[in-house]
């Protein structure tokens, strides 16, 4: 098994077909179905199906793709390690977080500090987030509660109670609040299974015995808000994230224990020593530091996630 073998199997895997992994190692197509083909044969397994012009992991290629995962970015960190005032000055960095919101002050502090690195956000819910950490996808997450594992490490930005909110031509925008079991005959908006805040919604629904049943489900939080604003039902956000929006008003729920989402800057612990990401959480700790009122919680906590092997 030669190192070339498997860093075109891995990005072959990871691009998603032989042309994009040759472009990304700037390589020929021929010479990385060549690695490709000669690590099956020398290992007699397949790691592709290929059909025409789609090609994708068999079992076994899925197997070898969680390692190989691990093993190049093994390698990134020794190269950052190596080199990591030029990380500082130009590396990238992969956010996926569950709203940017409350990215934003760090954000800043961060670019001003580090103005040469690359950063990305993506958006995603509590699960996709988790999986993204896990699959090397990104580097750093925001949720909406404290993962209860050892394997990931966090900072804790901000406790805010979840919400409700309806269009401002709503009739129930007339009122001061919301009971938890008003929700149970109320059209409800939820965002897609995997998302915290609909599962805090329906846990504490349930605490309280009440059945809640969504009249719309949509993805993503913008979406939620754009159906709400248009008058089709009652929405749900933590405060926090609720924003300025004048098509909208928003509704403290009553009647509800526990409803509350913790914000969390996080990270797989063994990725915590990259030059990049403890840049990035020096520049949360920092930021926590600085707003009196949220100096008291920022703090880091370690955890490990139970195998799901």
């Amino acid at each position: 098994m030669r190192y070339v073998q498997l860093r075109a199997f891995h990005n072959v895997a990871v691009h998603g077909g032989f042309s994009r992994a040759a472009e990304e190692l700037r390589l020929t197509q021929p010479a990385i179905s060549d690695q490709v083909r000669k690590l099956e044969e020398e290992y007699d397994v397949l790691l592709f199906n290929r059909h025409k012009k789609q090609v994708t992991l068999t079992q076994q290629g899925e197997r070898l793709l969680e390692i190989t995962r691990r093993l190049f970015d093994n390698e990134s960190q020794a190269l950052e390690l190596l080199s990591e005032s030029r990380a500082l000055r130009s590396g990238a960095l992969r956010i996926m977080a569950d709203s940017a919101h409350h990215l934003l002050h760090i954000l800043a502090r961060f670019r001003t500090r580090h103005p040469g690195v690359k950063i990305t956000v993506r958006a995603g819910n509590t699960e996709t987030v988790l999986s993204a950490l896990h699959a090397y996808e990104a580097d750093i997450g925001v949720l909406g509660d404290r993962p209860d594992t050892r394997d990931i490490e966090t900072v804790a930005l901000n406790t805010t109670p979840i919400v409700a909110f309806v269009a401002k031509t709503d009739p129930l925008a007339a009122r001061p609040a919301l009971t938890i079991r008003d929700l149970a005959d109320l059209p409800l908006v939820f965002r897609e299974e995997g998302s915290k805040t609909r599962r805090k919604l329906e846990d504490a629904a349930r605490s309280a015995g009440v059945a809640l049943s969504p009249a719309i489900v949509a993805e993503g939080r913008e979406a939620v808000r754009e159906i709400v604003a248009s008058g089709a039902g009652v929405g749900f956000v933590s405060a926090a994230e609720f924003g300025a929006d004048a098509r909208l008003v928003a509704l403290p729920i009553k009647g509800a224990c526990d409803l509350s989402m913790e914000e969390s800057l996080v990270c797989l612990r063994d990725r915590r020593g990259g030059k990049l990401v403890n840049a990035f959480f020096d520049c949360a700790l920092s930021e926590a530091a600085a707003q009196p009122s949220a100096a008291s919680s920022a703090r880091r906590t370690r955890a490990t996630v139970p195998s799901t092997s």
